[in-house]
């Protein structure tokens, strides 16, 4: 594997799932806070380490979390996130 690292990389994540993604989002995100988690420090340990477990299982959200990549959720966080953060 011979790259260039002189040159950006050009990421194209799939347009596909956009409304999916941020449904099981906030579908995940609700579950973890029910169950009296810290929504954010799971999602952060499940992106960072790729391990479901930070997913509670409670309203199927583990299983939810699985159907989408880590990338399309990252993707969708980054930008909900740079879209409020430009209407400051």
């Amino acid at each position: 594997m011979d790259r260039n690292f002189n040159e950006t990389m050009k990421f194209e994540p799939s347009k596909d799932n956009v409304s999916e993604t941020k449904k099981i989002i906030f579908t995940v995100h609700d579950a973890l806070r029910e169950k009296g988690y810290d929504p954010i420090n799971q999602i952060i340990g499940y992106i960072l380490s790729g391990d479901p477990t930070y997913i509670t299982s409670y309203n199927d959200a583990r299983s939810l979390i699985r159907k989408i990549e880590r990338d399309e959720f990252l993707e969708e966080i980054l930008n909900y996130y740079l879209k409020e953060q430009k209407n400051i």
